[in-house]
């Protein structure tokens, strides 16, 4: 019956088309009421507490970022390094989409942020060379997915506070799996593209290419400032995310000088009602995970899935398509937030590494990102690239079962994540 008041009035309040942090708070109150313990003052206390966290300060630091690299040209310049090297490829904007995708989730670590900023840069490229708007819209949103695995991610930030996971250790061990989500969709890619007749764009010359790399050397300095400071420990996540702002901020005045001091309030404006929205959320999301506990739903959780519970792989799986289940309804801040303190204690009681589950619950989570009717990229990519919801999700559709693919392949053999996350963390 708790399971019955909790999800009727999570999903009773959205479908009255609440907003989701208001949601939360009413899934709350319900279940006080229901077990005969409101009290004004613990609806207060857990919203203060559960936005003071030091890990947190990340979160706004990191949107400020990727604000700051968007405006300040040090997107623009990653997308021109990719075009220098594989623009020239057969379905070669293909390619750059990917590669800039990849190479931006190590800049901001947001699917938006990085979504919006190669939908206005590639999409009127794309078409004008002749590739299907469509399947061009679906390429870019699927690549900015990658986001939120490869680090810095704020996905691995808002998962590591609500299930007290190292968050260093969850960013070092989401570079591979990111990797693979890239290897992923360049193979969709080549097959989408056989069936177009595109000519690609001529070679760039080395003499162009070196040109161009040092234009956006200042760029693709801070992922690998941020990869080693982190496995080295000269810095937290938190820390990291204060040096990319910083950085990318150093970098888009005075350096590209594309970010105009008067500018500046208004990038901080922008990222800061940003920040407020996600962290109005994750206070708001505290209220039902305390509940969570105290009505012990985990225990529920944990009789229903009892079947699998000695079958690691059944019990991964079963995990994997609920939460696919979940990510066509709901954005991925609050699955993170609502379900995290749910799964952990059955994926504690099962013996699997939380780590390993945490990269793919993100992993899962981002691709819910893409996936109608909530998807918030797919509505992103939509406006940006000025397409219809229903051309875009006939686009998408190769690309997102790549990225399935490559996530259930993880599920099979899970030394894919953790061996190269042994080895990044020395």
């Amino acid at each position: 019956m708790t399971v019955a008041v909790f999800l009727g009035s999570l999903l009773g309040a959205m479908a009255l088309g609440m907003p989701i942090a208001f949601a939360l708070l009413v899934c709350g109150v319900a279940l006080m009421y229901f077990m005969d313990m409101f009290d004004a003052q613990i609806v207060a206390q857990n919203l203060i507490n559960g936005a003071d966290s030091f890990p947190l300060m990340a979160v706004p630091f990191f949107l400020l970022a990727g604000e700051v690299m968007n405006v300040g040209g040090l997107s623009k310049r990653i997308v021109n390094i990719a075009l220098a090297l594989v623009g020239h490829f057969k379905g070669g904007l293909g390619y750059v989409a990917i590669m800039a995708s990849c190479l931006l989730a190590s800049l901001s670590g947001s699917a938006v942020a990085d979504s919006a900023a190669l939908a206005a840069l590639l999409v009127p490229m794309m078409t004008a060379a002749g590739h299907d708007k469509a399947r061009s819209c679906g390429l870019i949103a699927s690549g900015g997915i990658i986001a939120p695995i490869i680090p810095p991610s704020i996905g691995f930030v808002l998962f590591g506070v609500a299930s007290g996971v190292s968050i260093s250790k969850l960013f070092l061990a989401g570079i591979f799996p990111g990797l693979m989500m890239g290897v992923g969709l360049c193979l969709a890619w080549a097959y989408v593209a056989r069936q177009e007749n595109v000519k690609p764009l001529p070679r760039k010359s080395l003499k162009e290419i070196g040109a161009i790399a040092a234009d956006g050397v200042w760029a693709l300095v801070l992922p690998l400032i941020i990869v080693v400071g982190l496995k080295f420990g000269v810095f937290t996540p938190t820390e990291a995310a204060v040096v990319a702002a910083v950085y990318s901020l150093f970098v888009a005045v005075f350096v590209y000088k594309e970010l105009k001091p008067s500018e500046v309030y208004a990038v901080f404006v922008s990222s800061a009602t940003t920040t407020a929205i996600v962290m109005f959320l994750v206070a708001a999301a505290m209220v039902s995970a305390w509940l969570i506990t105290v009505a012990d739903l985990p225990g529920d959780l944990i009789a229903i899935l009892q079947p699998f519970m000695d079958n690691k792989l059944m019990l991964m799986i079963m995990i994997q398509l609920l939460v696919v289940a979940v990510g066509t309804a709901m954005d991925m801040t609050p699955t993170i937030l609502i379900m995290t303190p749910v799964l952990m204690p059955v994926i504690k009681q099962a013996g699997i590494d939380p780590v390993y589950f945490g990269v793919l619950f993100i992993m899962n989570n981002a691709i819910g990102l893409i996936t109608p009717p909530v998807g918030t990229v797919l509505n992103v990519v939509a406006g940006v690239g000025k397409i219809s919801m229903d051309d875009l999700m006939k686009g998408v559709w190769p690309f997102m079962i790549a990225q399935l693919l490559v996530l259930f392949s993880l599920v099979f053999f899970p030394a894919l994540v953790l061996v190269p996350a042994r080895w990044f963390a020395g």
